[in-house]
Parts: C-alpha cells; sequence; structure tokens
C-alpha cells in the first residue's frame, strides 16, 4: 500500500519499538544512570556499554551524541518521578501523597547530581532539559497540592515552583562542619507548609 507521496505507508510511519528492543533500551538508560552516580555525565561511553554487557556500538546506535544518552537518562528520571505523583494520590490521602512523593523527589535530587547538574548545563544539546522538567513536575507537583489543601492537610496557595525549588536547595550539599540530613531540613520545610491550617477533621466540629 502506498501514499500520495509515492512511499509506502510502512515507510513513512514510525515504527514502534518491539517491546524486548525497549526493555533493553530501559535496562541502558539505568545503567547509564548507574555510572553517572559513580562516575559522573563525563564518564566514558566504554564503561557504560561493559556494565550494560552490550557492545559499544549498541549505545551509538540508540543514542548518537554523548549528549542524547544523558538526556535520555534523566528524561526517564523525570518521567518516573512525574508518573508516581499520580500513582501516590490513588492510593494515598492528600497529605500523605505529598510527602511520600517529596521523599522521592529528595532521593532522585540527592542521587542524581551529576544528571541534575546538566539542568544547568550551558551545553546547547542539553538546553532543553531545564523546561522539559518543569513541563511534566509541575502538573504533577500541583496536583498533589491540590489534594493536600483540600484535604486540609497545608495552607493554600503554594506553587509547584516553590516547593520544587525549595527542596531542591534544601538538598544541595552545604559547607559547613557538621551539614544537617537533607531529609531533616526537608520534613522542617514540610511542617511549615502545615503551620496555621485548621485540619478539616477540626474544621466539621465548629459548623
Amino acid at each position: 500500500m502506498t501514499s500520495n507521496t509515492g512511499k509506502s505507508t510502512s515507510e513513512s510511519a514510525p515504527r514502534a519499538l518491539r517491546a524486548d528492543a525497549q526493555r533493553n533500551i530501559d535496562t541502558l538508560l539505568q545503567t547509564a544512570l548507574a555510572v553517572f552516580d559513580s562516575s559522573g555525565v563525563d564518564a566514558p561511553v566504554r564503561e557504560i556499554a561493559e556494565r550494560a554487557g552490550v557492545g559499544v556500538g549498541t549505545i551509538y546506535r540508540h543514542f548518537p551524541r554523548r549528549a542524547d544518552l544523558i538526556v535520555a537518562a534523566l528524561r526517564s528520571e523525570v518521567d518516573a518521578c512525574a508518573n508516581g505523583a499520580a500513582e501516590l494520590a490513588a492510593k494515598l490521602g492528600g497529605g500523605e501523597a505529598l510527602v511520600e512523593w517529596v521523599e522521592r523527589y529528595v532521593a532522585f535530587v540527592t542521587t542524581r547530581r551529576g544528571l541534575a547538574g546538566a539542568l544547568t548545563s550551558t551545553d546547547p544539546a542539553l538546553e532543553g532539559l531545564p523546561a522539559y522538567f518543569l513541563d511534566r513536575l509541575r502538573p504533577a507537583v500541583q496536583s498533589l497540592l491540590d489534594g493536600a489543601t483540600a484535604a486540609g492537610e497545608i495552607r493554600k496557595g503554594i506553587k509547584p515552583d516553590e516547593l520544587l525549588c525549595a527542596v531542591g536547595a534544601l538538598c544541595a550539599p552545604l559547607d559547613c562542619p557538621h551539614p544537617p540530613e537533607a531529609r531533616r531540613l526537608v520534613a522542617l520545610f514540610l511542617d511549615g507548609l502545615r503551620y496555621g491550617v485548621v485540619p478539616r477533621a477540626a474544621r466539621s466540629k465548629t459548623k
């Protein structure tokens, strides 16, 4: 069957990856993330290939440039982080879902330091990462904030960017002799979001 351009529809339509091929790419991205964690984003591609048990050519076939691999790896983590918001909201209460998600975000920020640095990179090949990061996480965080606010767990008016930036800043390495644990600082921040809120149960008793 051909289209009016003279090309067959099988040639013009993008082909979806087979399930096993997609699994191989997912495994490769997870391996790259592990290598980036231990050796930084400048780690040799050969190190990633060896740990993944594939040839260097396999990596370059999927990711022609190192930047392509970095972008794909970071996007996979951002996607997982964003998708986790809906999963948590579906099984937990509003405030609990927000707290659990923030825990996951803290793990992302503190574990993926090399990749997080790519968000502020001046490399033109990585310039789309900050926008992707915010485009994916903003709506996810907004839904969690809405749920927690509706449940009377946190104060109103908190913006997604405020939460993302505040938690990221609290997780940044501190230049002091005995820096506090990032999760403790974030817990104090979350307590601040709850300050002055009258629990929904208490509000119902006053009616």
